[in-house]
């Protein structure tokens, strides 16, 4: 687990990098916040005591993303490059399908630098919520929290809806846990689930999902209605990510109230 002060730091210098390149990072701050002791995913380069760089790896199953930063006052440096050496060299130890290098579309410098060392892969749109009125209008569409029994359903439901192996979803479940994942039921049966990240004032959608056989009904745009009027009533700001493929989802989120915010670019690294 990384210990404050360097989540601290590291929030410093996404801060720093955000202002003056106008972009939005994409640290994945609930797995930040949840590291593993016994593996190295997280990778920093000091000047003093000040933190100039930073790159960490997540893992989803068979799949490994890399994102990082450096000090706008430092880059053209080989600091990013070297970060990113060491994190490759740490990757060979594992076995993943597929490596993504990820860069907000609108940073120059990251896009530069990601093309030089990988192929681009595919993009996925960050939505923000505008206040909308919101009607739910199946009553016996309900949202609770995962508990350690759901997980199996869990796990097929990813499965079944993102095209994964049910060993890769149980993997990567093995890196996540189940906090903060939100079972939706509908008449009292599980039929899908969603996973929340709250971070200050920020809610964060992730994963929403149907069972394959109940899609089409409403369920999934229910939950999603519950869920944004519980935590607008909160006072947060409610954001999801969504691959602009996917147009179904698109839609949804559309129709109920999201609106594209920021473009996050993939780079296939192998």
């Amino acid at each position: 687990m990384l210990i404050e002060s360097a989540l601290t730091e590291i929030k410093k210098l996404q801060q720093l990098c955000e202002l003056e390149d106008g972009i939005e990072l994409k640290l994945n701050w609930d797995l930040l916040q949840m590291r593993k002791a016994e593996e190295k995913n997280d990778f920093f380069h000091y000047e003093g005591e000040e933190l100039i760089g930073f790159l960490a790896i997540y893992s989803f199953g068979n799949k490994a993303e890399i994102c990082g930063m450096v000090h706008p006052n430092k880059r053209r440096q080989g600091i990013f490059r070297n970060l990113l050496t060491e994190a490759l060299k740490e990757l060979e130890t594992r076995t993943y399908h597929t490596i993504l290098l990820n860069t907000p579309t609108q940073s120059n410098s990251g896009k530069a630098f990601a093309e030089q060392v990988g192929s681009y892969s595919f993009s996925e749109y960050q939505m923000a919520w505008e206040k909308k009125d919101l009607v739910q209008k199946d009553s016996q569409v309900s949202i609770r929290s995962a508990e350690k029994g759901d997980l199996e359903f869990i796990i097929d439901l990813d499965a079944d809806c993102f095209h994964m192996e049910k060993r890769e979803a149980a993997l990567m479940y093995e890196h996540v846990g189940i906090a903060g994942s939100v079972i939706i039921e509908h008449d009292g049966s599980m039929v899908g689930k969603l996973r929340w990240h709250v971070e200050d004032d920020e809610s964060w959608i992730y994963g929403l999902a149907v069972v394959p056989k109940e899609q089409g009904k409403g369920f999934g745009r229910g939950a999603l209605i519950q869920a944004v009027l519980e935590e607008a009533e909160k006072g947060q700001k409610i954001f999801l990510e969504v691959v602009p493929e996917n147009e179904h989802a698109l839609r949804l989120y559309q129709s109920c109230g999201f609106k594209q915010v920021s473009v996050q670019d993939y780079y296939d690294m192998k």
